[in-house]
């Protein structure tokens, strides 16, 4: 694809060598992430994930967008990809923040479902996700996201809109108010939190941008900021009218190096 960077001389094996079969990356990304769902835009929590990906030797960088869930395509026919996509949700601790006082913990949650790429022409991506909750959520969440990727030189450039629809299920943990937690919620210098009932719907909409440098084939940096809109019910939570925000920002920055070798069979 033109929206790839070139891919450059692969990393040199001996000559009575055959040239390897696949090129594997690794690395590490941090992140500053919202201290948790709807909080103030002034309220980060810090977190790492490691990074991974393969792809056959000879062809270029594939491109990942900040907000994609971890995955493969198991199906390339060019212009589409079609893979499975997993997300680790972390857990909300009540006890961490005075504003979540009385509202009860929200364990960590594994996403499961599929993702599709499509790109229409060589500069532009359409990413579509669908993934069941399992464990602090069991609703349903899709994500669609669109980039226009512009290589320039060692550079690769990346911005579009975002929007999120979720199911009740996956909102009202986060969001919902029970009678229980609306009377134990009182905060020094805070109101009570009325009773509330988060449903599905519209959950977010908003941007990024990812910039990465490629400094060889081998070793590769990255930085993006991510911005999300809450909407819908969520925003409407007292938990985020009184005590937090509808605004949330991510923000990361990563490395990888990329090394050749053979298939395993």
């Amino acid at each position: 694809m033109a929206a790839d960077l070139p891919a450059g001389p692969e990393p040199t094996a001996p000559a009575s060598v055959a040239a390897p079969d696949w090129i594997v990356t690794v690395g590490i990304e941090g992140r500053a992430i919202p201290a948790w769902p709807g909080a103030q835009d002034t309220k980060f929590a810090a977190t790492g994930l490691p990074l991974f990906s393969i792809r056959k030797a000879g062809t270029p960088p594939d491109y990942f967008g900040p907000r994609d869930s971890f995955g493969f395509p198991v199906v390339d026919l060019g212009q589409v990809k079609l893979g499975p996509a997993f997300q680790l949700i972390w857990k909300r601790s009540a006890s961490a923040y005075a504003a979540l006082n009385g509202l009860g913990n929200v364990g960590y949650a594994l996403q499961a479902g599929g993702f599709v790429d499509y790109w229409p022409v060589p500069w532009l991506r359409v990413h579509g996700e669908a993934r069941q909750g399992i464990g602090g959520e069991t609703g349903v969440t899709g994500n669609l996201f669109v980039d226009a990727v512009v290589p320039v030189e060692q550079w690769r450039f990346s911005a579009g809109p975002r929007v999120t629809v979720q199911s009740a299920a996956a909102v009202s943990p986060y969001f919902s108010i029970t009678p229980q937690q609306s009377a134990n919620s009182t905060v020094a210098g805070l109101p009570m939190l009325p009773v509330y009932h988060a449903g599905g719907g519209l959950y977010s909409y908003g941007a990024g941008t990812q910039a990465e440098y490629f400094f060889n084939p081998a070793w590769a940096a990255h930085t993006f900021v991510e911005y999300e809109r809450l909407t819908g019910d969520a925003a409407n939570s007292p938990l985020v009218t009184q005590r937090g925000s509808p605004n949330q920002f991510t923000l990361g920055v990563g490395a990888t190096y990329s090394f050749s070798m053979h298939p395993l069979w």
